[in-house]
């Protein structure tokens, strides 16, 4: 079963990224579970702050709880 992805509350495109303590960033989408899950399902989000995720569309940034 396919969950839904959760969309930027500004700009409405579902593409997000997080960073880690190096300032890298990493691709991945919120799901309406509220889960942080990496594009790429080989990479790993170990390191990664899943807590702040910052849209790709636009400047919006916060928490994976407050996208739709």
């Amino acid at each position: 079963m396919l969950m839904r992805k959760y969309r930027c509350p500004q700009c409405e495109i579902s593409s997000f990224y997080v960073k880690n303590a190096q300032g890298e960033r990493l691709l991945v989408y919120v799901y309406a579970n509220g889960e942080v899950r990496p594009k790429y399902p080989e990479q790993s989000v170990e390191g990664f702050d899943l807590t702040e995720v910052y849209c790709l569309g636009c400047s919006w940034h916060g928490s994976p709880k407050r996208c739709r």
